[in-house]
């Protein structure tokens, strides 16, 4: 990488101090704040104002959060959902209210949930994460996903394509269909291709698996290829749109992926529809035609909606994917703000860093890592801060990566849910 590993992480440490975090102990009045959503985004912002001496509720449909990162290792059985399944009644530790259920809508200072219970607030966090757009496909909705499962949310999809695969007869065809960009989590289809083909070769080495992509490029597209030649030699295939890889329609009672091109009848199918920000931020009114939201890279504040923040992967705050860390990253420069903000001081301008991990194998791993700043309220990508890992790194530097996604991995999940 163009940064070294130590200076990324002693960067991640430095960006949390540089950004004025509010911490517990500071003289203040209390701000009435309302966080919807409990994944990494609303989690950790939940425990950072709360810990800053304001009044926090979180919002949350489940008890537990389900982490899509590192949910690729469930299905390449590397794991078991107990391993990425996290309690948010953890963060009442933190003295944050944890109230399970939907929010509903949100209107004249106050978020409405589906039991009829109003939580008034004086600024509102959303981390509302994504919601699927049924029909993108033709023939992809609810019911096909129960055939050919999406697991792009992490839950009872990711057990239900576990046990497809599991119940695969070797030989058997396996097709993953990523969306064009931007969608959650760009380099994840392709660590779930690795993840999955680490579990056949062991279980059912005469199968394959065909990578049908909206996208003429992916993420790490180099690094992903070089793994495959290395640990699965003709077992993953890649076929870009110009080639003929755009799906076009799924036909799930006879398990068939249509191309533009041709018809491929599957084992199992992974088909990942493409994405727009949940309900709930369209209902909030912060959602503009790219069916994103978009706010300011200073303070994370809605540029639609004055009071309501968003954070994660809803959000479009300029030049940032849509990752865990960037959520992570995100929302302790909103908590600040929000913080300052309630105090009637003026934020301070972010730093933000982030980092991709992707598992080839379990002992196999590289990363990309981004800087962003700010300049006049949308972030930019700082030129030369951040890199790719090398194509050139040995076995042990490739080792050595793959401990390192693991290390993130359990500091990130401790640091937002405890």
């Amino acid at each position: 990488m163009k940064t070294g590993r130590r200076g990324v992480l002693k960067g991640l440490g430095a960006s949390t101090a540089a950004l004025g975090l509010p911490y517990a102990g500071r003289a203040q009045a209390r701000g009435r704040v309302v966080v919807v959503g409990g994944g990494f985004g609303g989690a950790t912002a939940a425990r950072y104002l709360s810990r800053a001496g304001h009044d926090v509720t979180l919002v949350e449909r489940e008890t537990a959060y389900v982490s899509c990162p590192f949910s690729n290792t469930v299905l390449g059985g590397m794991a078991g959902m107990e391993d990425i399944t996290f309690q948010l009644g953890n963060l009442s530790g933190d003295g944050v209210r944890v109230v399970q259920g939907e929010a509903v809508g949100v209107a004249d200072g106050k978020v409405s949930l589906s039991s009829g219970e109003v939580l008034p607030f004086e600024r509102l966090l959303m981390s509302p994460g994504v919601d699927l757009i049924w029909g993108a496909i033709q023939g992809y909705d609810e019911a096909a996903a129960e055939i050919m499962p999406h697991a792009w949310k992490a839950g009872r999809q990711t057990r239900l394509l576990r046990s497809r695969l599991e119940a695969m007869d070797d030989g058997g065809l396996v097709v993953i269909a990523p969306p064009a960009n931007p969608f959650r989590c760009p380099p994840g289809p392709y660590e779930r291709a690795s993840l999955i083909a680490h579990f056949l070769k062991t279980a059912k080495p005469r199968s394959r698996i065909l990578i049908l992509d909206a996208k003429e490029s992916f993420s790490k597209q180099a690094l992903f290829e070089q793994a495959w030649d290395a640990l699965y030699p003709g077992m993953i295939e890649w076929i870009p749109p110009s080639m003929g890889g755009r799906v076009a329609s799924v036909e799930p009672d006879t398990m068939t992926v249509v191309t533009d091109f041709n018809r491929y009848e599957a084992s199992v199918a992974n088909i990942i529809p493409p994405q727009r920000a949940a309900a709930i931020a369209h209902a909030a009114g912060v959602v503009d035609q790219t069916g994103w939201c978009p706010v300011s890279g200073l303070t994370f504040e809605s540029d639609l909606v004055p009071g309501i923040h968003v954070v994660g992967d809803a959000c479009f705050p300029g030049a940032m994917p849509k990752s865990a860390f960037a959520a992570n990253a995100q929302a302790k420069v909103a908590a600040a703000a929000i913080d300052a903000l309630l105090r009637d001081e003026s934020p301070v301008s972010p730093k933000l860093l982030n980092t991709c991990y992707s598992l080839a194998a379990p002992d196999y791993g590289f990363t990309v890592a981004g800087v962003y700043g700010e300049s006049e309220g949308k972030l930019f990508e700082v030129d030369g801060a951040g890199g790719v890992s090398s194509i050139d790194a040995d076995t042990d530097m490739r080792v050595a990566e793959a401990e390192f996604a693991r290390s993130w991995y359990a500091t990130i999940t401790n640091e937002a849910f405890g």
